[in-house]
């Protein structure tokens, strides 16, 4: 499949600070894609870097097939961007913003930004300064899907978004990208939004990328085991069987990609008396907490 976005050992440093090393990641045609970690981990970095709005320290960023810091005028044109948050000309309504926008683009869809619009159900003649910070946020969502851009680039579209909202942009962005085969790249501090939407994914830790893969497949080979120790209290090590883990008092959790038996065993050839040993189900949230740790 076509690929919209290629990431080829992307390296970024702020000075000193490195970001991240050596990041490999491609995302195609037609898919809802996200970048998924804590603050700090490089999420925004990677964003300017696909915009080229930052030029990456090392390695190469292809965007719609050109080099992300050299997009053409025509390129960028295909692409809809909405960053850190969402900002309107608020003196404006919502009519009279929906025309200064149309001028812009030539493929301008009116119908996408009044039918999300006409959802909320607000008048046209509403000012943008009077309304909720949801509903100006959905005006901002509205006016990036009427451009009609290959690829739409969401860094946190949740700002300001209650759970009703929310859902509805969601409910109308997946019906919007499979009904016209447009490609997404998103981040969202809410993470249980994205189990719903995304197709494939990276979770990134410091520096480097820890999983990439389809959400799909990530909840169904992580798992949580819960347990508890008889006797001395270990202390466990991150390697292959042992993706995290946490224990209070002698109550343990460990994060795995391996089967209950393997860790079992695991557990049993380091000479760890345990009982009560059991499996606790994950929803995005939970995995990508386990993942990546609490703090």
């Amino acid at each position: 499949m076509e690929n919209v976005i290629e990431c080829v050992n992307l390296t970024h440093s702020y000075g000193n600070k490195l970001i991240y090393r050596d990041l490999n990641f491609s995302v195609q045609k037609g898919k809802i894609f996200g970048i998924l970690g804590k603050n700090g981990m490089g999420k925004t970095t990677t964003i300017n870097i696909l915009m080229g709005f930052l030029r990456p320290t090392s390695g190469n960023c292809y965007v719609l097939g050109e080099e992300s810091h050299n997009l053409s005028p025509l390129t960028r044109a295909r692409i809809g961007l909405l960053f850190e948050g969402h900002v309107c000309y608020e003196f404006m309504t919502v009519a009279q913003i929906e025309r200064f926008y149309s001028r812009f683009f030539s493929n301008w869809r009116r119908d996408l930004y009044f039918g999300l619009i006409d959802r909320l159900g607000v008048s046209y003649d509403h000012k943008i300064s009077n309304m909720s910070c949801g509903q100006r946020s959905q005006v901002a969502l509205g006016l990036i899907m009427a451009q009609d851009p290959e690829l739409m680039i969401l860094d946190d579209y949740s700002m300001g978004l209650d759970a009703g909202y929310r859902m509805l942009f969601i409910d109308y962005l997946i019906d919007y990208v499979r009904e016209n085969n447009k490609t997404v790249f998103m981040t969202s501090h809410i993470i249980q939004d994205l189990e719903q939407i995304i197709d494939d994914a990276i979770i990134m830790g410091r520096q480097k990328i820890l999983l990439q893969m389809p959400i799909s497949e990530f909840l169904a080979t992580f798992h949580q085991y819960h347990f508890d120790v008889e006797g001395r209290l270990p202390d466990l090590t991150i390697d292959d069987t042992v993706a995290n883990w946490e224990n209070i008092k002698n109550h343990y959790t460990v994060y795995s990609f391996k089967g209950e038996k393997e860790v079992k065993q695991y557990l049993e050839n380091r000479g760890i008396s345990f009982a009560d040993f059991h499996e606790i189900s994950m929803n995005l949230e939970h995995a990508f907490i386990g993942l990546t740790g609490k703090y």
